[in-house]
């Protein structure tokens, strides 16, 4: 039986991992408390760091998504989402120069040796990154961006959100992954290099799209 619904799942699925990915990576503080734990502490405790990171910033997303529903009507004019389309790019491009411009390590405090329970570090870190309800504005740049919001599809929207946190809990994983398995090497520069590399990413993506939405060179989107 097809889909009743003409939305391509899988399409949804990959852009909410694609922003979920994107709002976690850059080297923030919470970036630098669970590279900082995953040395003194252990893997699993830089993980769960991030978990409380990705708890926050569904939440941001959801306040997002949910306020930016109540204007569905203004953001489905096709006029109306290509200049949404074009602020969201410009948005991402003055957050990947500034993530590539920012030293993370500057004010950067070292992570205490006692290890605390796992439940204390998911807490703190949930607490660390909800002090910072600036993402609001870079989650809404991704939205506009990939038009990611449909209007009256909870159960849509439930799988997008779902997968804003799987793409969150995989660049986690993946962070301390790569940093427990080269601890023995990873120094502050290591962590100054990972910022730039991301900032660049996301500077060079926010240009093709802004190109490519300027130019309808795409239509995937």
């Amino acid at each position: 039986m097809p889909f009743p619904i003409h939305i391509n799942i899988v399409d949804l699925v990959l852009k909410g991992m694609l922003i979920g990915m994107v709002a976690s990576a850059p080297m923030g503080p919470v970036g630098v408390l669970c590279v900082q734990r995953t040395l003194n502490k252990g893997r699993w405790y830089g993980m769960v760091t991030g978990v409380g990171a990705a708890v926050s910033d569904i939440i941001y997303a959801g306040i997002t998504g949910f306020g930016m529903a109540f204007v569905m009507d203004f953001i489905n004019n096709e006029q109306n989402k290509f200049y949404l389309q074009i602020i969201g790019s410009v948005l991402l491009l003055a957050f990947g120069i500034y993530t590539w411009r920012m030293d993370p390590t500057k004010n950067m405090h070292r992570s205490g040796q006692q290890r605390g329970s796992l439940w204390y570090n998911m807490w703190t870190a949930f607490l660390v990154t909800f002090s910072n309800p600036l993402i609001v504005f870079l989650f809404m740049g991704l939205f506009a961006q990939f038009a990611f919001v449909i209007p009256d599809r909870p159960f849509e929207m439930l799988i997008g959100f779902a997968s804003i946190v799987g793409g969150a809990l995989l660049w986690w994983y993946g962070l301390t992954w790569l940093v427990n398995k080269i601890r023995t090497i990873f120094k502050e520069d290591g962590i100054r290099i990972i910022n730039q590399i991301i900032g660049a990413v996301v500077t060079v993506f926010s240009v093709i799209y802004l190109f490519g939405t300027v130019f309808n060179l795409f239509t995937f989107f």
